[in-house]
């Protein structure tokens, strides 16, 4: 028994940076692989096109039916292609945005309205955007899909790619390991807000975490 607890703790420490890291030094040195990103938002964005674009040609997929209200939507949309515009990138960026339809998102949570932020609500969430991640990622014939919310310090970035993997083996499409907060992401994802003066919300995106605490500086998405 013990020893199934050291295997199961080992697996649960994996170091996704390291394991990202070593995909990429792998990758072909030929035409760049196509990769289709989720995006909670630009901020957390940012950071994470500077730093794949160099290796992947990227469709970034605005799908967020998690936030509210409209208006906020709506305005986190038009930053996020505003960013896009703005950045020079080495391969090309695409965007692309889901439907929005908060009926999908209220319908998945039922009955997990009072979990708190972090909890059941967020892990369902998480398998929420990434399960329409990886089939449009698959519909356009994509080699990896991604998210950017594992640069949040307040996600859980084993549960986001636990999840993702799940997905990937479902599809024929694969998954892109990542906790971009390492080697000083979350910090570089502030340092190219401010430059590209983005708009930071104050709140993760649903409802439920705007009437809690405030989240800050829109990169914990």
């Amino acid at each position: 028994m013990a020893r199934r607890k050291g295997v199961a703790t080992r697996m649960n420490n994996r170091n996704y940076q390291r394991e990202l890291d070593r995909l990429l030094a792998e990758l072909p040195d030929k035409e760049p692989p196509r990769l289709f990103l989720h995006s909670c938002c630009a901020p957390c964005s940012s950071y994470v096109l500077e730093y794949l674009a160099q290796y992947f040609r990227i469709t970034v997929f605005y799908y967020n039916p998690n936030i509210a209200p409209e208006e906020e939507y709506r305005m986190r949309a038009a930053e996020q292609q505003r960013l896009i515009r703005s950045m020079p990138l080495p391969n090309p960026v695409d965007f692309l945005e889901g439907e929005f339809r908060p009926e999908v998102f209220y319908s998945a949570v039922r009955g997990l309205e009072k979990e708190p932020e972090g909890g059941e609500r967020c892990r369902v969430c998480f398998r929420l955007r990434l399960l329409e991640t990886a089939r449009m990622a698959e519909e356009a014939g994509s080699d990896y899909f991604a998210t950017t919310l594992t640069i949040s310090p307040l996600k859980n970035a084993r549960l986001i790619n636990e999840i993702g993997e799940e997905l990937a083996g479902e599809r024929r499409v694969k998954w892109l390991p990542s906790d971009f907060k390492k080697k000083n992401g979350f910090l570089r994802s502030g340092e190219l807000s401010r430059a590209y003066g983005l708009y930071r919300q104050d709140y993760c995106g649903c409802a439920f975490s705007r009437r809690g605490e405030k989240t800050g500086g829109g990169l914990l998405q």
